[in-house]
């Protein structure tokens, strides 16, 4: 759980399959930047596309998924200097992701946080992921 003045804060950095389905999460406070968690996320992962929004756009970041010869899917940041192409036909399948948190939300201890550890937060969110493979 991150600090911050409207209190305790967290941040949930989910990978989904093409489908909607949870592959991995990881749980840290709400003050680290996203891109931190992108090289957990994507370790071992064999894919063709990475879709990703603007909080992961990283030179190194994207030159790692190339390296691998994956496509990165991620629009620069508004303050870069030389925007970056990416495949805007597939960035619209980003919505995918946003879906799978709307749906996990539909539990209530997930949407409301009412856990106070990450731990036992994180596992109620393992459980609603859980809960969506079994659908």
């Amino acid at each position: 759980m991150g600090r911050s003045r409207g209190g305790l804060t967290t941040k949930v950095h989910l990978r989904v399959d093409g489908l909607g389905n949870p592959q991995q999460m990881i749980l840290t406070p709400g003050q680290v930047h996203d891109i931190t968690q992108a090289p957990a996320l994507m370790k071992n992962v064999e894919v063709e596309i990475a879709i990703a929004n603007q909080g992961y756009d990283s030179e190194a970041f994207v030159k790692t998924l190339e390296a691998e010869e994956i496509e990165a899917v991620i629009p620069s940041r508004k303050n870069r200097k030389e925007p970056r192409e990416y495949d805007q036909h597939w960035y619209k399948m980003r919505n995918i992701v946003e879906r799978t948190f709307n749906w996990l939300k539909r539990y209530r201890r997930i949407a409301t946080k009412y856990e106070k550890t990450g731990q036992n937060f994180l596992g109620f969110f393992q459980l609603g992921s859980v809960m969506m493979l079994l659908r």
